[in-house]
């Protein structure tokens, strides 16, 4: 098994217990490959949820960028829902989890086609 197919396993879990979602894994293995090369890097693998830069890095690459979406406090808000969905005690919040529970709640899988 790769190393990337490893780490996609270990984001299903993630999904599955501490965010209560049974993931697609089509969906999953897309936004994880859309990650690139930071999946692979310690630091840059995981979002910090408490740093305003962070997650202001988060809205304009991805949301904005990534997604196409128009920067409103829409945003803000959906992010503030994953960081709760994924639980503020968990010091761990990986990227791509992040990501995939983003372009849930904004519904746009069809990025991903």
């Amino acid at each position: 098994m790769s190393a990337r197919e490893e780490l996609i396993k270990k984001y299903a879990a993630d999904l599955k217990d501490k965010c209560g979602v049974t993931p697609n894994m089509d969906l999953l293995t897309k936004v994880t490959i859309g990650c690139g090369p930071s999946i692979y890097n310690a630091d840059a693998s995981t979002v910090a949820g408490s740093q305003p830069s962070e997650l202001e890095t988060v809205k304009n690459n991805f949301l904005i960028k990534k997604l196409g979406l128009a920067n409103t406090p829409a945003l803000d808000e959906g992010i503030k829902a994953v960081m709760e969905k994924y639980g503020h005690a968990n010091k761990h919040k990986y990227r791509a989890v992040v990501y995939y529970l983003l372009t849930l709640h904004f519904k746009k899988e069809s990025v991903y086609k």
